[in-house]
């Protein structure tokens, strides 16, 4: 059973944007919190953002900060991520998580996607 389902990653020059979408069928929005993760090869999986329920309390990594936007769209069990000023070290594979809280850390989340793949070239 599919529960987390990443979309919208591609090849984007340096400088662009791309909108990720997590669409949940499995009701995974259900969680108090999600969050997108990422992961470059040879690297272990970083925190991006995280949004609370609400949508009113998200966190991001100083890495994308002020360049990142993560909103979230219940009545359509879907979360997105604005990636705006791509940069080439934003290449990577980006997950989609679900917890039972708003946190930064890996082990706040105990559901996982499968990732989509972002390509940033200079």
């Amino acid at each position: 059973q599919v529960l987390l389902v990443e979309s919208g990653g591609g090849l984007v020059q340096a400088g662009g944007s791309l909108t990720l979408a997590c669409a949940s069928p499995g009701r995974a929005l259900s969680y108090s919190a999600m969050g997108w993760f990422r992961q470059a090869p040879g690297k272990e999986r970083e925190f991006v953002a995280a949004i609370g329920w609400s949508g009113g309390s998200t966190y991001y990594a100083d890495s994308v900060k002020d360049r990142f936007t993560v909103s979230r769209e219940s009545a359509q069990n879907t979360i997105y991520l604005q990636m705006d000023s791509l940069k080439p070290e934003d290449t990577a594979v980006y997950y989609c998580a679900a917890g039972p809280g708003l946190g930064t850390l890996l082990e706040n989340y105990s559901h996982w996607g499968q990732g989509t793949r972002v390509t940033v070239s200079s």
